[in-house]
């Protein structure tokens, strides 16, 4: 953040040659700016370069409302947040508005009649762009006091009377004024309290009990709503819906490697995870997207990934504290534990009632043997089947340390199996070396190529 200007007065503003852009304006100015000179516009935001973005793009150009559909954990609300980078990172406001109005542009009674009394002198403020986006997240109970407004009480007891304008208390769109005011879940406001935004949406100004009041309002109303939502619990209204010039239907990742890189870049790690174990959570997602067992209406929350990782880096960092070990690195035992606490955030169809387990667990393994088919492709593990077959027995689980299982594996002779799989998952440390064997290991296993057993605690490999 750069320091706010000095200018401190109408009269300084207008000598320095400081003209007012409307809102619409300085956002297309600003976002034009950005891919002229090859800046990413929307920074944060993977899998939406060719399908979401340019659509945005587009509507902020035309200088449209927005609304976005789309189901839970697709990043709407971010998408909304990062809109804030198109506005100037200072602008002036006249000095203690409630409404920030422009120094050159008061619109309330209050604001214009300081302007016509102190004229050059009128004081200035800078307010940042920070301080220009407003969110409201939508619940039944909203009203459309906190939306538009309502009489203040203790404007009129202080000795004003009813007609006043002054008496009135501006709610939150108002307040956005020469600003962006984003409504998260907007079906969710009841259909009386939609019909109150209509005039704020078309004519720019605002009704409140009875006062006309004709405010020219420049403010971006921008929202976003979930289509199941936007069906069945709740709708947009018509007139409201027609109101909005773009409606952007979004979507989840389509590229295992976008969904990698949201889940890397949101999840707060305890601990460390290796590459092969976030693709396992990005592919175990994805299957659950696709799967018939799972109510796609409701969709799979990118949540779901951030909330896994997090997880089983916590069940690494639990071990590492318990056993001893000095570095935290997350392995295939610990997928599981990310089973048994995420079931919760999955809706299934109504058919497969008691099997949610089962589902879950199916797709987890399917997740990881795509995952090692891929990393250890070209390499022979044949010599580790043999060493089973043989009765060697390799013993993990979550009470045991990294270097007490890499201790455990059988002496393959002069084999270099094991360097093998450490370099095609880029494993050094004992932690990762621990992690690219057990998912071996869980590769044979997923292969019929050597039985597991285990009883929660400890995991035995034969």
């Amino acid at each position: 953040m750069t320091d706010a200007p000095t200018i401190t007065t109408a009269g300084q503003l207008r000598d320095a040659g400081y003209l007012a852009r409307p809102l619409r304006t300085e956002i297309r100015d600003n976002l034009l700016a950005k891919l002229r000179a090859g800046d990413d516009p929307w920074p944060g935001l993977h899998g939406f370069q060719d399908t979401v973005i340019p659509q945005l793009e587009r509507a902020l150009i035309a200088g449209h409302d927005i609304v976005l559909l789309g189901e839970r954990g697709q990043g709407k609300t971010r998408l909304l947040r990062t809109m804030v980078g198109l506005l100037d990172e200072w602008t002036p406001v006249i000095d203690g508005s409630e409404l920030g109005e422009h120094p050159f542009e008061p619109i309330t009674h209050e604001s214009k009649r300081r302007a016509e009394e102190l004229g050059d002198e009128l004081p200035v403020s800078w307010r940042h762009r920070d301080e220009r986006y407003a969110e409201k997240l939508a619940t039944p109970d909203t009203s459309v006091a906190d939306l538009i407004g309502d009489v203040d009480p203790m404007k009129v007891a202080e000795g004003r009377s009813l007609g006043d304008p002054e008496t009135i208390h501006f709610g939150l769109i108002p307040r956005s004024h020469r600003g962006i005011v984003a409504i998260n879940e907007l079906p969710d406001l009841a259909e009386r309290i939609q019909v109150s935004m209509l005039n704020v949406m078309e004519e720019r100004d605002i009704q409140i009990r009875g006062y006309v009041l004709r405010l020219p309002l420049d403010v971006l109303v921008v929202a976003s709503a979930n289509p199941e939502d936007y069906t069945n619990r709740g709708r947009i209204i018509t007139p409201l819906k027609d109101r909005f010039g773009a409606e952007i239907r979004t979507h989840y990742p389509t590229e295992l490697g976008d969904e990698v890189a949201v889940i890397r870049q949101e999840a707060d790690l305890a601990a460390e995870i290796p590459d092969h174990l976030i693709e396992i959570l990005a592919r175990f997602t994805r299957n659950l997207r696709e799967s018939s067992s799972v109510d796609q209406r409701s969709g799979v929350s990118a949540r779901f990934a951030i909330a896994g990782a997090e997880t089983i880096a916590a069940s690494a960092l639990h071990r590492a504290a318990t056993q001893g070990e000095t570095d935290a690195v997350a392995r295939i035992v610990d997928l599981e534990t990310a089973i048994d606490v995420l079931g919760g955030k999955i809706e299934f169809e109504s058919g497969e009632e008691g099997r949610e387990t089962d589902v879950l667990t199916h797709l987890l393994r399917t997740a990881t043997a795509d995952t090692a088919r891929l990393h250890l492709r070209g390499v022979d593990l044949g010599p580790l089947v043999s060493a089973i077959e043989d009765g060697a027995m390799v013993t993990t689980g979550e009470r045991m340390t990294a270097r007490a299982f890499l201790d455990g594996v059988p002496v393959l002779g002069e084999s270099e199996l094991y360097e093998q799989v450490y370099a095609a998952l880029g494993a050094t440390s004992d932690g990762q070396k621990a992690a690219a064997l057990e998912l071996a290991l869980e590769a044979l296993y997923l292969a019929r190529k050597v039985g597991k057993d285990t009883d929660g605690i400890e995991t035995v490999y034969g």
